[in-house]
Protein backbone atom coordinates (compact mmCIF):
# COMPACT_ATOMS: atom_id res chain seq x y z
CA UNK A 1 0.00 0.00 0.00
CA UNK A 2 1.28 3.46 -0.90
CA UNK A 3 0.04 6.96 -0.36
CA UNK A 4 0.96 10.05 -2.39
CA UNK A 5 1.32 13.52 -1.05
CA UNK A 6 0.70 16.68 -3.08
CA UNK A 7 4.31 16.78 -4.35
CA UNK A 8 4.16 13.36 -5.94
CA UNK A 9 6.05 11.58 -3.20
CA UNK A 10 4.70 8.33 -1.88
CA UNK A 11 5.20 6.29 1.20
CA UNK A 12 5.43 2.59 0.51
CA UNK A 13 3.84 0.11 2.79
CA UNK A 14 3.91 2.46 5.74
CA UNK A 15 7.61 1.73 6.30
CA UNK A 16 8.61 5.37 6.25
CA UNK A 17 10.50 4.99 2.99
CA UNK A 18 9.71 7.74 0.60
CA UNK A 19 9.68 7.36 -3.27
CA UNK A 20 9.66 10.50 -5.38
CA UNK A 21 8.04 10.58 -8.87
CA UNK A 22 9.58 13.10 -11.26
CA UNK A 23 7.78 14.40 -14.33
CA UNK A 24 8.50 12.31 -17.45
CA UNK A 25 10.44 14.09 -20.18
CA UNK A 26 10.87 13.13 -23.82
CA UNK A 27 14.50 14.25 -23.62
CA UNK A 28 15.34 12.33 -20.47
CA UNK A 29 17.65 9.48 -21.59
CA UNK A 30 16.97 7.60 -18.39
CA UNK A 31 13.25 7.89 -18.28
CA UNK A 32 10.95 5.22 -19.66
CA UNK A 33 9.16 6.62 -22.70
CA UNK A 34 5.43 6.84 -22.46
CA UNK A 35 3.58 4.41 -24.72
CA UNK A 36 1.87 5.81 -27.74
CA UNK A 37 -1.84 5.72 -27.09
CA UNK A 38 -3.63 3.15 -29.23
CA UNK A 39 -6.58 4.23 -31.37
CA UNK A 40 -9.87 3.28 -30.02
CA UNK A 41 -11.73 0.31 -31.46
CA UNK A 42 -14.42 2.64 -32.75
CA UNK A 43 -11.91 4.61 -34.83
CA UNK A 44 -10.38 1.42 -36.25
CA UNK A 45 -13.82 0.24 -37.28
CA UNK A 46 -14.59 3.53 -39.07
CA UNK A 47 -11.30 3.44 -40.98
CA UNK A 48 -11.95 -0.16 -41.98
CA UNK A 49 -15.39 0.69 -43.33
CA UNK A 50 -14.00 3.60 -45.39
CA UNK A 51 -11.27 1.40 -46.89
CA UNK A 52 -13.80 -1.28 -47.81
CA UNK A 53 -16.12 1.33 -49.35
CA UNK A 54 -13.31 2.77 -51.52
CA UNK A 55 -12.33 -0.72 -52.64
CA UNK A 56 -15.94 -1.55 -53.51
CA UNK A 57 -16.32 1.63 -55.59
CA UNK A 58 -13.07 0.95 -57.45
CA UNK A 59 -14.16 -2.62 -58.19
CA UNK A 60 -17.56 -1.45 -59.46
CA UNK A 61 -15.99 1.12 -61.77
CA UNK A 62 -13.57 -1.47 -63.05
CA UNK A 63 -16.40 -3.91 -63.72
CA UNK A 64 -18.37 -1.31 -65.67
CA UNK A 65 -15.43 -0.23 -67.84
CA UNK A 66 -14.96 -1.93 -71.22
CA UNK A 67 -12.63 -4.88 -71.15
CA UNK A 68 -9.43 -4.44 -73.11
CA UNK A 69 -9.18 -7.30 -75.59
CA UNK A 70 -6.02 -9.37 -75.46
CA UNK A 71 -3.42 -8.56 -78.08
CA UNK A 72 -3.76 -10.51 -81.29
CA UNK A 73 -0.96 -12.53 -82.80
CA UNK A 74 -2.32 -11.95 -86.30
CA UNK A 75 -0.39 -9.47 -88.46
CA UNK A 76 -2.28 -6.26 -89.34
CA UNK A 77 -4.24 -6.37 -92.58
CA UNK A 78 -3.12 -4.29 -95.53
CA UNK A 79 -4.74 -0.90 -95.83
CA UNK A 80 -7.63 -1.04 -98.31
CA UNK A 81 -7.75 1.44 -101.14
CA UNK A 82 -11.53 1.77 -100.91
CA UNK A 83 -13.33 3.98 -98.40
CA UNK A 84 -12.75 2.95 -94.79
CA UNK A 85 -14.04 3.87 -91.35
CA UNK A 86 -17.35 3.54 -89.53
CA UNK A 87 -20.05 4.39 -92.02
CA UNK A 88 -22.83 6.82 -91.01
CA UNK A 89 -25.20 4.87 -93.26
CA UNK A 90 -26.38 1.28 -93.55
CA UNK A 91 -25.43 0.56 -97.15
CA UNK A 92 -23.79 1.56 -100.39
CA UNK A 93 -24.74 1.55 -104.05
CA UNK A 94 -21.99 1.54 -106.69
CA UNK A 95 -19.54 2.46 -103.95
CA UNK A 96 -21.63 5.47 -102.88
CA UNK A 97 -22.97 5.61 -99.30
CA UNK A 98 -26.75 5.61 -99.20
CA UNK A 99 -29.52 5.76 -96.62
CA UNK A 100 -28.64 9.07 -94.98
CA UNK A 101 -31.08 10.11 -92.24
CA UNK A 102 -33.66 12.76 -93.02
CA UNK A 103 -32.05 15.27 -90.65
CA UNK A 104 -29.83 18.32 -90.89
CA UNK A 105 -26.78 16.23 -90.00
CA UNK A 106 -27.84 13.59 -92.53
CA UNK A 107 -27.88 16.23 -95.25
CA UNK A 108 -24.37 17.34 -94.28
CA UNK A 109 -23.09 13.77 -94.33
CA UNK A 110 -24.65 13.21 -97.74
CA UNK A 111 -23.08 16.36 -99.18
CA UNK A 112 -19.61 15.50 -97.82
CA UNK A 113 -19.70 11.96 -99.20
CA UNK A 114 -21.08 13.09 -102.55
CA UNK A 115 -18.17 15.54 -102.87
CA UNK A 116 -15.74 12.66 -102.26
CA UNK A 117 -17.42 10.46 -104.88
CA UNK A 118 -17.68 13.18 -107.52
CA UNK A 119 -14.05 14.16 -106.91
CA UNK A 120 -12.74 10.61 -107.49
CA UNK A 121 -11.03 9.17 -110.55
CA UNK A 122 -14.24 7.28 -111.36
CA UNK A 123 -15.57 10.47 -112.92
CA UNK A 124 -12.96 10.18 -115.69
CA UNK A 125 -14.27 6.80 -116.91
CA UNK A 126 -17.63 6.80 -118.68
CA UNK A 127 -19.20 3.70 -117.13
CA UNK A 128 -18.29 4.55 -113.53
CA UNK A 129 -19.19 8.20 -114.09
CA UNK A 130 -22.71 7.25 -115.14
CA UNK A 131 -23.06 5.00 -112.08
CA UNK A 132 -21.92 7.81 -109.78
CA UNK A 133 -24.26 10.33 -111.35
CA UNK A 134 -27.24 7.94 -111.20
CA UNK A 135 -26.56 7.22 -107.54
CA UNK A 136 -26.04 10.82 -106.42
CA UNK A 137 -28.43 12.99 -108.44
CA UNK A 138 -32.17 12.84 -108.79
CA UNK A 139 -33.41 10.83 -111.75
CA UNK A 140 -34.27 13.95 -113.72
CA UNK A 141 -30.99 15.69 -112.92
CA UNK A 142 -28.94 12.60 -113.78
CA UNK A 143 -30.64 12.20 -117.16
CA UNK A 144 -29.87 15.82 -117.98
CA UNK A 145 -26.21 15.63 -116.86
CA UNK A 146 -24.80 12.51 -118.44
CA UNK A 147 -24.85 13.76 -122.04
CA UNK A 148 -23.11 17.10 -121.38
CA UNK A 149 -20.62 15.42 -119.06
CA UNK A 150 -19.70 12.86 -121.72
CA UNK A 151 -18.92 15.76 -124.04
CA UNK A 152 -16.90 17.56 -121.35
CA UNK A 153 -14.81 14.47 -120.59
CA UNK A 154 -13.77 14.23 -124.20
CA UNK A 155 -10.72 12.41 -125.53
CA UNK A 156 -8.97 15.75 -125.99
CA UNK A 157 -9.71 16.80 -122.41
CA UNK A 158 -8.49 13.46 -121.00
CA UNK A 159 -5.33 13.70 -123.10
CA UNK A 160 -4.48 17.04 -121.48
CA UNK A 161 -4.46 15.23 -118.14
CA UNK A 162 -2.26 12.45 -119.51
CA UNK A 163 -5.10 9.90 -119.74
CA UNK A 164 -6.13 7.76 -122.68
CA UNK A 165 -9.62 7.79 -124.21
CA UNK A 166 -10.88 5.41 -121.48
CA UNK A 167 -9.55 7.55 -118.64
CA UNK A 168 -6.57 5.33 -117.83
CA UNK A 169 -3.06 6.65 -117.05
CA UNK A 170 0.08 5.51 -118.93
CA UNK A 171 1.89 2.40 -117.74
CA UNK A 172 3.93 3.12 -114.61
CA UNK A 173 2.00 6.31 -113.76
CA UNK A 174 -0.73 6.99 -111.19
CA UNK A 175 -3.52 9.45 -111.85
CA UNK A 176 -4.45 11.18 -108.61
CA UNK A 177 -7.74 12.93 -107.95
CA UNK A 178 -9.34 13.18 -104.52
CA UNK A 179 -11.65 15.51 -102.67
CA UNK A 180 -10.99 15.68 -98.93
CA UNK A 181 -13.74 17.52 -97.00
CA UNK A 182 -12.57 19.91 -94.31
CA UNK A 183 -16.02 20.93 -93.09
CA UNK A 184 -19.66 21.43 -94.03
CA UNK A 185 -22.05 24.35 -93.66
CA UNK A 186 -25.83 24.29 -93.75
CA UNK A 187 -27.04 27.26 -95.78
CA UNK A 188 -30.70 26.25 -95.51
CA UNK A 189 -32.58 23.22 -94.27
CA UNK A 190 -36.00 21.64 -94.32
CA UNK A 191 -36.93 17.95 -94.16
CA UNK A 192 -37.48 17.92 -97.93
CA UNK A 193 -34.90 20.38 -99.31
CA UNK A 194 -31.50 21.53 -98.07
CA UNK A 195 -28.60 23.59 -99.29
CA UNK A 196 -25.24 22.41 -97.94
CA UNK A 197 -21.75 23.71 -98.76
CA UNK A 198 -18.66 21.53 -98.42
CA UNK A 199 -15.27 23.17 -97.94
CA UNK A 200 -12.63 20.78 -99.23
CA UNK A 201 -9.08 20.44 -100.38
CA UNK A 202 -8.40 18.50 -103.56
CA UNK A 203 -5.52 16.49 -104.99
CA UNK A 204 -5.20 16.25 -108.75
CA UNK A 205 -2.42 15.45 -111.21
CA UNK A 206 -0.31 12.64 -112.61
CA UNK A 207 2.31 10.95 -110.47
CA UNK A 208 5.13 9.50 -112.54
CA UNK A 209 8.71 10.05 -113.55
CA UNK A 210 7.76 11.57 -116.93
CA UNK A 211 4.65 13.44 -115.77
CA UNK A 212 4.19 16.97 -117.04
CA UNK A 213 1.27 17.59 -114.67
CA UNK A 214 2.53 16.85 -111.13
CA UNK A 215 0.02 16.29 -108.33
CA UNK A 216 -1.00 19.56 -106.67
CA UNK A 217 -3.59 20.73 -104.17
CA UNK A 218 -6.63 22.91 -104.64
CA UNK A 219 -9.04 24.54 -102.20
CA UNK A 220 -12.70 24.90 -103.14
CA UNK A 221 -16.22 25.15 -101.77
CA UNK A 222 -18.79 22.80 -103.30
CA UNK A 223 -22.43 23.75 -102.78
CA UNK A 224 -25.18 21.13 -103.18
CA UNK A 225 -28.90 21.66 -103.58
CA UNK A 226 -30.32 18.52 -101.95
CA UNK A 227 -33.86 17.15 -102.01
CA UNK A 228 -35.38 14.20 -100.17
CA UNK A 229 -36.20 11.69 -102.90
CA UNK A 230 -36.83 7.93 -102.84
CA UNK A 231 -35.93 7.73 -99.15
CA UNK A 232 -32.56 9.48 -99.38
CA UNK A 233 -30.89 12.82 -100.00
CA UNK A 234 -30.27 13.39 -103.71
CA UNK A 235 -28.53 16.23 -105.54
CA UNK A 236 -30.76 18.46 -107.59
CA UNK A 237 -27.93 20.77 -108.68
CA UNK A 238 -24.46 21.81 -107.55
CA UNK A 239 -21.83 24.49 -108.08
CA UNK A 240 -18.24 25.20 -107.07
CA UNK A 241 -16.12 28.22 -106.28
CA UNK A 242 -12.45 28.62 -105.37
CA UNK A 243 -11.30 28.91 -101.77
CA UNK A 244 -11.02 29.79 -99.05
CA UNK A 245 -7.38 28.73 -99.31
CA UNK A 246 -4.86 28.86 -96.44
CA UNK A 247 -1.27 30.08 -96.78
CA UNK A 248 0.77 27.32 -98.46
CA UNK A 249 3.00 25.38 -96.10
CA UNK A 250 6.71 24.80 -96.44
CA UNK A 251 6.53 21.00 -96.74
CA UNK A 252 8.86 19.52 -99.33
CA UNK A 253 7.04 17.80 -102.19
CA UNK A 254 7.35 14.01 -102.13
CA UNK A 255 9.02 12.14 -104.99
CA UNK A 256 6.60 10.68 -107.55
CA UNK A 257 7.16 7.05 -106.51
CA UNK A 258 6.53 7.88 -102.85
CA UNK A 259 3.33 9.74 -103.73
CA UNK A 260 2.09 6.92 -105.98
CA UNK A 261 2.74 4.43 -103.18
CA UNK A 262 0.83 6.57 -100.68
CA UNK A 263 -2.18 6.93 -102.99
CA UNK A 264 -2.41 3.14 -103.32
CA UNK A 265 -1.87 2.40 -99.63
CA UNK A 266 -3.92 5.07 -97.89
CA UNK A 267 -7.65 4.55 -98.33
CA UNK A 268 -10.30 7.24 -98.13
CA UNK A 269 -13.10 7.63 -95.59
CA UNK A 270 -16.86 7.67 -95.37
CA UNK A 271 -17.67 11.06 -93.86
CA UNK A 272 -20.26 11.84 -91.21
CA UNK A 273 -21.28 15.05 -89.51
Amino acid sequence: MSTDDQYGRSEVGGTGQTRTRFPESATDPYGTPRRTPRPSRGLVAVVGVVVLLIAAIAFANRSNSPTTPPPSDKPPAANPTSATGVAPVDGKSSGIPKGFPQTEQGAQSAAANYAVALGSDGMFRKNTRHSLVDGIYTREAANGLKGPQDEAYSTAFLAKLGLDANGNPPQGNTFVTRAVPVGTRVDSYSPTASRVSVWYTGLIGMSGTKSTDPVHTTWKTWTFELVWSDGDWKVLSDSQQDGPAPVPGDAVAAPSDELSKAIKEFGGFTYAR
